[in-house]
């Protein structure tokens, strides 16, 4: 059975950094397509933050990134990485990591969940 752990979410201060990890259990998943998506509160829906395609050798980032995050990869540890950046209030939200059901983009937001990681940006 395939499992999505997620860490390193928090309080920071506006400005700051946090770097969120993912590590799938179930296999071995590294050409697989791996996102992370968040949902604020109040807010009904997830939004799309970074995705992964290993198998292209591409990245893709929601509108709001601006370069701020870093979504990586570590194939040794099965591990995917969010850096995140310049951190703003808006920002707030449970991350949650996402692995796609394949190899291409079109399975990201498909597949499986973790639980959800808590940022918290204060101003």
């Amino acid at each position: 059975q395939v499992q999505l752990v997620e860490s390193g979410g928090g309080l920071v201060q506006a400005g700051g950094s946090l770097r969120l990890a993912c590590v799938p259990s179930g296999g071995t998943f590294n050409n697989y397509a791996m996102g992370w998506f968040r949902q604020a509160p109040g807010k009904q829906h997830r939004e799309f933050v970074a995705a992964s395609i290993p198998t292209a050798g591409a990245t893709f980032y929601g509108d709001f990134v601006k370069g701020r995050f870093t979504i990586s990869r570590d194939n040794d540890n099965n591990t995917a990485y969010l850096q995140m950046n310049n951190l703003e209030p808006e920002d707030t939200a449970v991350y949650q990591c996402n692995l796609g059901n394949g190899v291409a983009m079109a399975t990201i937001g498909k597949g499986y969940w973790g639980q959800g990681t808590q940022v918290t940006v204060s101003s």
